[in-house]
């Protein structure tokens, strides 16, 4: 019985999934979120619209990072991109490269003063990373044209 019910779900298109499994629709909502946030915010680290970044980068690691403060979110800005893309493209390896990412920022934000509600937030976001990996796991092929 089991081994029909699994026939039959993996007979259904990716399409039919997306309309019916609240398991997929997961995996895609998660999908679409860690790839366009990291690009998005990678791109704003060039721009600075949406904050100033350097604010968010701890003396300790500015003390440690050759450059400017601006340089170092630059490259944080690049990492952001080449990540949020990673997920768009192979999720079950971008969403660890993600979760690794955030668990970065919550280090370097528990060395701010004042920013301690950012970081839970971050691990929030690390959490719902690694669930996006989890779920990858089960969705290996995963194109909504299949």
């Amino acid at each position: 019985m089991k081994t029909e019910l699994r026939s039959e779900i993996s007979l259904l298109s990716a399409g039919e999934r997306l309309r019916s499994d609240p398991t997929f629709q997961a995996f895609w909502l998660l999908r679409i979120g860690f790839t366009l946030a990291p690009i998005l915010f990678g791109v704003d680290k060039f721009a600075n619209v949406l904050t100033t970044w350097e604010m968010y980068l701890s003396p300790r690691f500015d003390a440690i990072i050759p450059g400017n403060a601006h340089q170092a979110m630059m490259v944080v800005g690049l990492i952001e991109i080449v990540a949020g893309f990673s997920v768009l493209i192979a999720p079950r390896f971008g969403a660890y490269l993600v979760a690794a990412w955030l668990a970065g920022i919550i280090l370097n934000l528990l060395l701010i003063p004042g920013y301690y509600d950012v970081a839970l937030r971050d691990f929030a976001l690390m959490l719902s990373a690694l669930t996006l990996a989890r779920l990858a796991a089960a969705f290996p092929s995963s194109s909504p044209r299949h």
